[in-house]
């Protein structure tokens, strides 16, 4: 879907994942020709169109960006984040 772009490095909130999941449900149920009245499950139309879940398309896309963060050498600027120690005391 478009509007995953970029998601793989996205810091995501509950409240965001669920505008995502709504916007997904209103698609799809566009696409379908349904509405919300027809009372028609979320899952019963994800199968219908053969689409996964927004949720598991946004945590394989941060899982695959993390893998390939980790597979850096640690001298990459994207790691650099994991040597730094903060002092005693300081919030991070």
């Amino acid at each position: 879907m478009t509007f995953l772009y970029g998601a793989k490095c996205w810091p995501i909130k509950k409240h965001e994942v669920l505008m995502m999941r709504v916007a997904q449900m209103r698609m799809l149920r566009w696409m379908c020709g349904h509405t919300r009245l027809d009372e028609i499950k979320n899952e019963v139309i994800r199968d219908k169109v053969g689409v996964a879940s927004i949720e598991d398309k946004m945590r394989e896309a941060a899982l695959r960006f993390f893998g390939y963060i980790s597979r850096r050498s640690t001298d990459a600027p994207t790691r650099t984040c994991e040597r730094v120690i903060l002092p005693k005391g300081t919030r991070g």
